[in-house]
């Protein structure tokens, strides 16, 4: 893996989880973005690809939880996503060239590129890297999938990349960051890791390493504890939040 250290900004803020949202203010949205600067939060925030290959603000592979509307997001044109209401506000799913156009480097943003076993990932991540070639504030990329971490070490190697990884939640990438070679192939500057699965063995010798270990989702005071005490930068929402 590579000896390079990430930079000095990825632990100096706190995120908020797909950005600061609540009653009114759905996750991923402008005004959820709006919301964390006013905060002086970092932004986390989701890359779901709509059917025209446009890089979206989104974080589920389907719409009806967040629109009310049936279908996939990548079912959908980015027009059409657009056109769509994010929980019945005034919002809608908006581009990441429109995020990054709001958010402006006033914030650091951590990007999540979604991913499923069999996607295209190598596609994503061009497109997501074509998005990113002329934004001047800091960002990291971040993903479940180890084929993402090493796409960009290949191709976009000034990139802060990192790995997500859980022991808790199914949904594909159970446990993969621990999977032999994980760790080699995405060859991440940080780690992010389930707060359920804190403290570990792994975690504990990547730390001690002196390399960025993030995790999420902190949504309570109790968690919040927990992570200060295991974890190097935070990624919270609600009462997890400071």
């Amino acid at each position: 893996m590579s000896a390079r250290r990430a930079p000095e900004w990825l632990t100096a803020w706190e995120y908020a989880h797909r950005g600061l949202h609540g009653d009114g203010v759905p996750e991923n949205s402008l005004a959820a973005a709006e919301g964390a600067i006013a905060a002086r939060l970092g932004i986390e925030c989701d890359i779901q690809m709509s059917a025209d290959n446009v890089p979206m603000v989104f974080h589920d592979w389907a719409l009806d939880r967040l629109t009310g509307t049936d279908g996939m997001v990548a079912s959908r044109t980015a027009v059409e996503l657009e056109a769509l209401a994010l929980l019945g506000t005034n919002q809608h799913p908006v581009r990441l060239a429109q995020f990054l156009e709001l958010v402006a480097g006033r914030v650091p943003l951590l990007i999540e590129i979604k991913s499923l076993p069999g996607f295209n990932i190598a596609n994503c991540c061009a497109e997501v890297s074509r998005v990113l070639a002329n934004y001047a504030g800091p960002f990291a990329v971040m993903s479940f999938d180890p084929r993402m971490g090493a796409w960009v070490r290949k191709h976009e190697p000034a990139f802060v990349r990192g790995l997500v990884g859980t022991d808790t939640l199914d949904h594909g990438f159970l446990s993969a960051w621990r999977a032999p070679g994980a760790l080699e192939q995405a060859d991440p500057d940080f780690l992010a890791i389930d707060i359920r699965d804190l403290p570990n063995a792994l975690t504990d010798l990547w730390r001690a390493d002196r390399r960025p270990l993030l995790s999420w989702t902190i949504r309570s005071p109790h968690l919040r504890k927990r992570a200060l005490a295991h974890v190097d930068a935070l990624i919270a929402e609600g009462e997890g939040l400071a």
